[in-house]
């Protein structure tokens, strides 16, 4: 298996030229791996009920507890745009499928940083900056939702806060995975001739630019996956409801109280919030919630 390309320089050093294709292949079936097990692993021990979400003209507006707000939704959908863009733009090529992919690739790439510093600059000045982070409660809930990804079912009392702990920790991988694409694709970008600047190719020396673009590849490869991951999960039957809350924006007060602690997630006028132990519902004052994306 090549894991690294290397070709000969102008002056017959080996330098790296990027990762080995045999790279791609291997995260596109580890990923296809595992969509087929964990399906089949659902089947067996049981399926996964369709639970999607209604109509919206079923739902009244004071059933409907807001999940994503406006921004928050353009944001996911333009850096899913991005991300296609540049996956496909990125690997399809390897495939043999010739066509001018890199002028394509690197627009996607702005259009993906666009989206990632106004997310910064939303999530700082607008949300709830630390509701993404992984905190001490959440170290004990990635082992229940863990369990409740291969059995659905197996925990139905499960409630966690506005994002369960495998949503944080999918969060932090794509981050990092995203942060490094952009950082080496715009030292990358230097190297071609853009409406922006005139080319650069001696900016970095030739085993710093192969640095560069195995980190590239590296972060693509995770992407893969991740991609695959995050959509898989987002067409299960069990989960389509989440899906539809990143279309409409909301979800109906009934799923809000199945599958979250108002402790940990309260919303503006909802009154019942969970007690300590005992699990009965008590009235509480209701509070202005910060967008929370």
């Amino acid at each position: 298996m090549d894991l690294l390309r290397t070709a000969a320089n102008p002056w017959g050093q080996d330098v790296l030229v990027g990762i080995g294709w045999d790279l791609v292949w291997l995260a596109v079936i580890g990923a296809a791996a595992f969509v087929v097990l964990h399906t089949v692993v659902v089947r067996v021990r049981g399926g996964a009920r369709l639970d999607t979400a209604p109509h919206p003209d079923e739902v009244p507006p004071d059933q409907r507890v807001e999940r994503h707000s406006a921004s928050a939704r353009a944001f996911h959908w333009i850096m899913s745009l991005s991300m296609f863009g540049l996956l496909i733009t990125a690997f399809v090529p390897v495939l043999g499928w010739e066509f001018a992919w890199v002028e394509l690739h690197w627009i996607s790439g702005m259009l993906l940083l666009a989206a990632v510093v106004y997310h910064v600059i939303h999530a700082i000045g607008w949300q709830d900056f630390w509701s993404m982070w992984m905190g001490p409660s959440d170290v004990k809930d990635s082992v229940t939702e863990l369990k409740a990804a291969m059995l659905p079912g197996s925990d139905p009392g499960h409630r966690t806060g506005k994002y369960p702990a495998d949503h944080k920790l999918y969060h932090h991988m794509a981050a990092t995975a995203s942060i490094v694409a952009i950082a080496t694709g715009l030292l990358m970008m230097v190297r071609i001739d853009t409406p922006f600047w005139t080319r650069n190719p001696y900016l970095l020396s030739d085993g710093m630019w192969g640095v560069m673009y195995v980190l590239h590849g590296l972060s693509g490869v995770a992407l893969i996956g991740l991609v695959v991951a995050h959509v898989y999960f987002a067409v299960r039957p069990e989960k389509r409801w989440l899906t539809w809350s990143m279309v409409r924006g909301w979800i109906t007060r009934e799923k809000y109280h199945a599958h979250f602690d108002p402790t940990r997630w309260k919303v503006d006028g909802d009154e019942r919030v969970e007690s300590g132990t005992g699990g009965a519902l008590a009235s509480a004052a209701p509070q202005a919630p910060r967008d929370e994306g």
